[in-house]
């Protein structure tokens, strides 16, 4: 495997839940309401997702310039994001002079991406063979969706991964001890595959991933 990376993680750290409320808010109902990735999930209410995710100029912009700092990129290099969403992270990529790629599942995430980039853009799944060929990419990420994947499906997606990209960056949700764990639990809508740090290194080796890799952790 290649190198644990902290691109995101001060993005996640800086926003604030409650976790307990999260969990008894007709959590179900939530769930299957958030597993649509439409416009409740995006733009609904906070209790099926995002609450409301807009495009923020600048948001994601250290997060591009570390990913590109880190991988050696140039202008012009392909990147691809598998489960892009509303593509605001390779929005700021496109802006840093990148070739950017990318598909997801949500017609209303898709819908809402920036507008020089949406031709790039198109529907489909992670788990699904990738109409690309072997290392077309310079660079593959892909952020808190393979958490959202079963084992049997997590197999494609990351033979896949592996098989497109150049240099590869994968961020999931884990956990380290019972407390984040019960936090995760709590704050998950649509995760199907909750492991530890070290069941999904397990995972990422077992499946011949080589590439980067990030967690973020509930505290």
């Amino acid at each position: 495997m290649g190198k644990l990376r902290e691109f995101v993680t001060p993005l996640h750290t800086s926003t604030s839940r409650e976790y307990v409320a999260r969990m008894v808010d007709e959590k179900v109902h939530c769930m299957l309401k958030a597993k649509e990735y439409e416009a409740d999930y995006w733009d609904g209410d906070r209790r099926y997702g995002y609450g409301g995710y807009r495009y923020m100029p600048g948001r994601w912009k250290p997060v591009a310039e570390a990913m590109i700092e880190a991988y050696g990129l140039r202008k012009g290099d392909k990147i691809l994001d598998v489960g892009c969403g509303k593509a605001y992270l390779l929005y700021e990529l496109h802006l840093l002079g990148m070739e950017v790629h990318g598909f997801d599942i949500s017609e209303h995430g898709l819908a809402d991406a920036q507008e020089e980039i949406r031709d790039n853009l198109f529907n489909h799944r992670a788990e699904e063979p990738y109409p690309f060929a072997d290392n077309e990419f310079d660079l593959v990420i892909t952020l808190n969706t393979l958490h959202n994947l079963e084992i049997f499906d997590l197999k494609v997606a990351l033979e896949e991964i592996e098989r497109v990209g150049k240099n590869k960056y994968i961020c999931v949700e884990s956990y380290r001890n019972e407390l984040e764990q019960f936090n995760l639990q709590c704050w998950a809508l649509t995760c199907e595959s909750f492991y530890t740090k070290r069941a999904w290194e397990w995972v990422f080796d077992h499946f011949g991933y080589t590439g980067d890799f990030e967690f973020i952790y509930f505290e």
